[in-house]
């Protein structure tokens, strides 16, 4: 898988459109190594390589990394400090181990077939670059979501830009680059289906910020 990983890191052009070596799947992706922006696909069950593709190496290099028990205890920190950030923000905190995913409803953070973050979603953001910048001894995957609705290749696009907006968005807040993977993955993992209604195509439609440990090699 690392070589898999490491061939389509060097080969593809910068955010172009990838197949997933795992699923087959279609996805836009970027990720941030040293000074510059290079793009990765996805790794297992269609997300990122969850830090393996050299941000744990990075990050490590630039604040710590993390072992043996310390990992849960830095994680259920973080976790507490963002369910207090986010509270009643429309925002979904799941803990999945030692990760930590967080679920951006598209009807609190953007505009119906719009990449641009809604205004109103701002407050949120920041308060989620603050957690992010107070536990920094993560990988952060953000990956974008769509319905069904509309052109398939339009919606992959979106979904790729949304994420990266978010992605752009925190790094102007001072969260460091190299924690930081953007992905589009489209109409290929939906949360309902089939999405024949607007209420299950609103589900669909979703930003998923996956926070990962930087554990020791």
């Amino acid at each position: 898988m690392k070589r898999i990983l490491a061939f389509a890191v060097a080969a593809l052009a910068l955010g172009a459109c990838a197949t997933d070596p795992v699923t087959g799947q279609s996805i836009y992706g970027r990720t941030a190594t040293g000074a510059g922006i290079g793009a990765i696909v996805g790794g297992l069950g269609g997300l990122f390589a969850g830090g393996n593709d050299g941000r744990n190496v990075a990050v490590g290099a630039a604040v710590g990394a993390l072992a043996g028990a310390g990992v849960g205890r830095y994680m259920d920190g973080q976790e507490e400090d963002m369910r207090r950030k986010v509270a009643a923000s429309g925002i979904g905190l799941q803990r999945q181990g030692d990760n930590i995913v967080l679920v951006m409803p598209s009807d609190v953070t953007f505009s119906k077939g719009s990449a641009s973050l809604d205004a109103s979603f701002i407050p949120v953001l920041d308060k989620v670059a603050e957690s992010l910048n107070l536990y920094p001894k993560t990988t952060i995957d953000i990956v974008g979501h769509a319905s069904t609705e509309g052109d398939a290749q339009m919606n992959l696009d979106l979904s790729y830009r949304r994420a990266e907006a978010v992605r752009m968005y925190l790094q102007g807040k001072g969260v460091l680059a190299q924690r930081m993977a953007s992905g589009g993955l489209g109409e290929s993992q939906p949360l309902v289906s089939p999405d024949d209604t607007e209420a299950k195509r609103a589900q669909n439609r979703r930003v998923v910020v996956t926070l990962r440990p930087v554990v020791q090699g």
